[in-house]
């Protein structure tokens, strides 16, 4: 049940880049957490684009747009390998919907936050990695 959040300054993405950067995120996310690609987890997989106005984010250097991708899942989801792996992808999702070339990766940062086991909630409860691991190996179904 991961989250993304993808921060960027308006106008930044190409149309069919905005149309398409969050499920392509979510999706990367998924991909690089080891979820199975059923409709349970690509639902439970939130997206989220901000789109900040024109001259709320600077750098000291020039105004040239940067992209902000926080992600958020449970500890123990990412190995190392995945979190370098997620990064990358990442990285590269962002620069196509922004149709950047691969020289400008800098331009993306990538925040992986891990949230402590028991304090995930949904539907009321809180939410167990174990628990996550089960529903994916479909030794669960009561989600």
């Amino acid at each position: 049940m991961p989250m993304i959040w993808l921060t960027v300054p308006a106008g930044a993405l190409t149309d069919q880049g905005r149309a398409t950067v969050q499920q392509d995120l979510a999706a990367v996310l998924l991909r690089w957490e080891g979820a199975p690609d059923t409709a349970f987890f690509r639902a439970h997989a939130w997206s989220y684009l901000t789109e900040r106005p024109e001259g709320a984010q600077k750098t000291a250097e020039d105004d040239a747009p940067r992209f902000l991708v926080e992600v958020t899942v449970p500890k123990g989801a990412l190995s190392e390998r995945r979190k370098a792996g997620l990064v990358e992808e990442a990285t590269a999702t962002v620069l196509s919907a922004a149709d950047l070339p691969p020289d400008q990766a800098l331009r993306v940062w990538v925040l992986v936050h891990e949230q402590p086991e028991g304090t995930w909630g949904a539907g009321g409860s809180v939410v167990r990695y174990a628990d996550l691991i089960a529903l994916a190996k479909g030794e669960r179904t009561d989600a």
